[in-house]
């Protein structure tokens, strides 16, 4: 045997041995490796479904697209298999490249692609989003690295059962972390089947984490610092609302970046948790720390009417510790109905006596 081919199997060896991939293929399943200079789109291409991809360390300049369920695994740590955008002056080749984006798991109204693991990778600079996915089902995204993207770290819409679980999501251009119903129109919020997204790190973003126009989810135990804004649960007037979900246990400390105003929002800057348009969400036992500016949506934890009109209402926020934000460390800012406040630790809350 050459010691190349020792050296591929020892690499195999120690993902197998990490457990990576472990989301039961099955008994017929191949595992394809890609080394630098080769195709990891090619690979994709010939795989069968419930196949996994080993990804050894290196940088690839490709985008890849998705259509079937298999397993995508950088060999190692994130940071040494690295996909950026094709190399200048390529023809953008799938339909994920042109699009602007590193990876897109993408299904259609009449079939999902279910069950796909991607994992210990980084995508880097791409004009939209790291990891697009649309059209999916039980989407599993782990230990990624999602950086210096145009738009959206991780995003995904008009899918179910997703769970994007320790990853780093910084300075990209607006959402680290962003799930909504769909990206293309308004509309009622999509029942995501108890989607999940925990501990994660989100910095340097225009927004940590947002989820729009979604119901039935969890966001726990993620830190949340130098975004200029942490969590933001956001819907509209269309039914059913956003909302019906638990933010748990995270740590928003310090978003304190300054994004100027869009045709959406206003400039954001020193928000920490931000409801607007929301309903039957708990928010409970966070840390919200040090969220400082002058914008409306400013303050630790703040509730907002939505700029189309929709209003908060009977969403739950307790024993969370809210200290050393301005202009208020829990703020209800809207004409919702039924919001209660109970528990929290704070100073200055608007109006005054939540605290």
């Amino acid at each position: 045997m050459t010691n190349r081919q020792l050296k591929c199997l020892a690499y195999i060896s120690v993902v197998m041995a990490a457990g990576v991939g472990a989301a039961a293929p099955s008994s017929m399943a191949a595992r394809h490796l890609v080394h630098p200079g080769q195709s990891i789109q090619a690979a994709v291409d010939a795989a069968r479904p419930g196949d996994s991809i080993l990804v050894l360390p290196g940088t690839y300049h490709e985008s890849v697209l998705i259509t079937k369920r298999l397993t995508l695994t950088g060999v190692g740590y994130p940071e040494r298999t690295v996909i950026t955008p094709p190399t200048a002056g390529v023809r953008a080749g799938n339909a994920c490249a042109q699009a602007g984006n590193g990876i897109c798991v993408m299904g259609d109204a009449a079939k999902t692609v279910d069950w796909v693991n991607i994992r210990s990778l980084t995508l880097s600079g791409f004009k939209k989003s790291g990891i697009w996915a649309t059209y999916t089902d039980r989407l599993r995204v782990e230990r990624v690295t999602a950086e210096k993207n145009g738009t959206w770290g991780i995003a995904q819409q008009r899918s179910t059962r997703g769970v994007f679980r320790n990853n780093l999501a910084r300075d990209n251009g607006e959402s680290g972390i962003f799930i909504a119903n769909t990206i293309d129109h308004e509309g009622g919020a999509t029942d995501t089947k108890g989607a999940v997204i925990r501990h994660n790190t989100l910095t340097g973003n225009r927004i940590g984490i947002t989820v729009r126009r979604v119901r039935n989810l969890s966001v726990s135990d993620n830190t949340l610092t130098a975004n200029c804004g942490g969590v933001f649960v956001v819907g509209d007037e269309g039914k059913p609302a956003a909302g019906d979900m638990t933010v748990r246990d995270n740590r928003v400390i310090a978003n304190n970046k300054f994004c100027a105003g869009t045709t959406r929002l206003p400039a954001i800057q020193g928000s920490g948790i931000v409801l607007t348009g929301a309903e039957d969400t708990l928010v409970r036992s966070n840390t919200v720390r040090d969220n400082v500016g002058a914008s409306p949506l400013s303050g630790g934890i703040v509730l907002f009417q939505s700029f189309v009109g929709a209003a908060n209402t009977n969403n739950v926020i307790r024993d969370n510790v809210v200290t050393g934000n301005k202009s208020a460390d829990l703020a209800n800012r809207g004409k919702g109905t039924g919001n209660t406040f109970q528990g929290n630790r704070c100073l200055v809350s608007e109006p005054a006596g939540m605290c």
